[in-house]
């Protein structure tokens, strides 16, 4: 994990993952695939995926914790270069006005893909490491459904 030093409040995360970059770009983009992988633990559903994945399209994701808690996230997207790039605003319904950016960028990496998470403009550095927890569980989800 890298961490911007000069403010702190951005994340970047690389996990290489055994599989296509077709198969794991699917998994950022079918809503049916991300409601297998898009929570920070096993403890989670995700009873609500939403994506109308094109330039200004927008997605939700809701993810219910084992308390029974809801967790609504909701963004636009913002750049997709099919394969290679996914740029979306990320926003909790709790906090809309803290929103951030995400930026997924896939690589070849042989037979599997380099996968590198970048997210920036989060509101304070306990955020950030919230979303590093979280993150690092949802990347462990995915690497499972992509295998």
């Amino acid at each position: 994990m890298a961490i911007d030093t000069e403010t702190g409040r951005s994340l970047t995360l690389t996990r290489r993952l055994a599989a296509a970059p077709e198969r794991v770009w699917r998994a950022w983009t079918d809503p049916q695939t991300m409601m297998c992988w898009f929570a920070p633990s096993d403890d989670f559903d995700i009873p609500t995926v939403e994506a109308d994945v094109r330039v200004g399209g927008r997605y939700r994701i809701v993810m219910k914790s084992a308390d029974g808690a809801l967790h609504d996230v909701r963004g636009e997207y913002r750049e997709i270069a099919p394969l290679r790039r996914l740029v979306f605003t990320w926003a909790w319904q709790s906090e809309p006005q803290d929103e951030a950016l995400v930026t997924i960028t896939l690589r070849p990496d042989g037979a599997g893909t380099e996968l590198t998470l970048q997210h920036d403009r989060l509101p304070s550095t306990a955020s950030r490491d919230k979303h590093e927890h979280g993150w690092l569980g949802c990347l462990d989800r995915l690497q499972r459904v992509v295998a």
